[in-house]
């Protein structure tokens, strides 16, 4: 058999890059309720930290998950998302989706200066 196993709209159908990147999105719309000022930022979801400077060298620290580009030049302020690195640490959609909210919960929150629990009062709870 040649083709999808399954029609484009069936959620089977989706990439786990793209599934990923609704999880993403679904957080955004979450906190774009509360926080309207949100649509100003880019959120993005990369597959692996990069290295910022030629030479640099990974270090014992723990490989980031998420983080944030503040405005600059014009240019509106990001929050990144590795979906590698979440992917790893998560087994179950569930749970992925809960560690990428609180992913992107905490570099929101520290975007724009507040604690996690002022962006998110539900940030934390199990």
């Amino acid at each position: 058999m040649r083709g999808p196993i399954a029609p484009p709209q069936v959620p089977l159908a989706a990439s786990r890059a793209e599934a990923f990147a609704d999880l993403v999105q679904d957080s955004v719309e979450r906190l774009e309720r509360r926080w309207p000022q949100l649509a100003d930022i880019d959120f993005l979801v990369l597959e692996v930290p990069r290295l910022e400077a030629p030479g640099e060298v990974w270090n014992d620290e723990a490989v980031p998950l998420g983080g944030t580009i503040p405005s600059l030049d014009g240019r509106p302020a990001r929050v990144i998302v590795y979906r590698r690195p979440v992917e790893i640490r998560t087994k179950a959609r569930d749970e992925r989706a809960a560690l990428v909210h609180e992913i992107v919960v905490e570099q929101v929150a520290e975007l724009l200066g507040l604690t996690p629990e002022t962006v998110d009062p539900r940030y934390g709870e199990d």
